[in-house]
């Protein structure tokens, strides 16, 4: 059966390649850990506080919010000041490894600038989070692995009382959507390897959050549908308000050829009857492609902010 105005059944938007795969017994331990809890409440917090809501609308905007800004300036100028190399091989520029050694160090620097002096001493563990956050350096590759480290940064920020609940919006909005502004730098740069890409079968080579959120802006949109976002018509006129047309466009200037072709998931997602239902299609099929896939989530970290121990309420 079809639903709504011919379009395909939910389970065939969201396809999910019937791979077999391998997990390790951990898996299970990580499922029922605090930190899985906190992290995905967090998720799920946010993707409400972002509901019906536009990027160039109105919200409160905090010191920390501003620092946090500030760090992911000094991220981008660094860039700048590293341009690639010239190599024979055309992906993964190694100038990628100097501009990480220089994150290396100065992390927790960085880290302690966001933190109030009562606070310094999470700088640390909290550090770890960022350096995670912007992809591998031995490889030189960056995937929702990356992505889920920095939204992880984010959450032992909450965690701490550094972001409130009234941030929630900013950290979205202004913190998040900066972040995604310097990982596609970083991307197109250093032409960086996707981590861990299902090709065709992926929603992304890079990110997923901003799908989720981005599809949490669009509900109850009155003129914007789920079927228009393969138009670059309404593309270009929206991406500013709206997250997930930002990453649309985004994948169309790094693609070439027919979107069906190139993002065959996403234009399955198109037919999708509302923003709700991608919304929570996108949700589970997070859980399921990232947070429950070994090779995503075996360079997870754990702490006392996000600890392994299973959840106690």
């Amino acid at each position: 059966g079809t639903s709504e105005e011919g379009a395909p059944p939910i389970q065939q938007c969201f396809m999910i390649p019937k791979k077999e795969i391998n997990v390790v017994s951990d898996m299970a331990k990580w499922k029922r850990s605090q930190a899985y809890a906190d992290y995905m409440g967090f998720i799920l917090t946010l993707n409400e506080g972002v509901r019906g809501k536009k990027l160039t609308c109105e919200y409160k905007v905090s010191e920390p919010i501003e620092k946090l800004v500030a760090l992911l300036n000094t991220l981008d100028r660094w860039i700048d000041e590293t341009p690639p190399v010239d190599q024979p091989s055309r992906f993964g520029n190694k100038a990628f490894r100097t501009w990480y050694a220089k994150l290396d160090q100065e992390a927790e620097k960085l880290v302690a600038t966001v933190i109030p002096k009562h606070l310094a001493d999470a700088a640390p563990e909290v550090a770890v989070y960022l350096k995670e956050s912007v992809g591998n350096s031995t490889r030189i590759d960056y995937g929702t692995g990356h992505e889920a480290a920095f939204a992880a940064f984010l959450c032992c920020l909450c965690k701490i009382g550094v972001l409130r609940v009234d941030d929630q919006m900013a950290i979205v909005f202004k913190v998040f959507n900066r972040y995604l502004e310097v990982m596609r730098k970083l991307q197109k740069t250093y032409r960086m390897e996707p981590a861990g890409s299902q090709g065709v079968w992926g929603l992304d080579d890079f990110q997923f959050l901003p799908f989720i959120w981005g599809s949490s802006q669009l509900i109850d949109h009155p003129s914007l549908e789920p079927r228009h976002f393969v138009d670059e018509k309404v593309v270009n006129e929206n991406h500013k308000d709206f997250m997930f047309l930002e990453c649309i466009l985004f994948i169309t200037e790094m693609k070439t050829g027919p979107f069906a072709e190139h993002s065959n998931q996403l234009w399955n997602i198109s037919a999708v009857p509302s923003w709700s239902k991608v919304n929570q299609g996108l949700i589970r099929m997070y859980k399921a492609e990232c947070l429950e896939k070994f090779p995503v989530i075996q360079h997870f970290k754990f702490g006392s902010l996000l600890p392994i121990q299973p959840v106690t309420s």
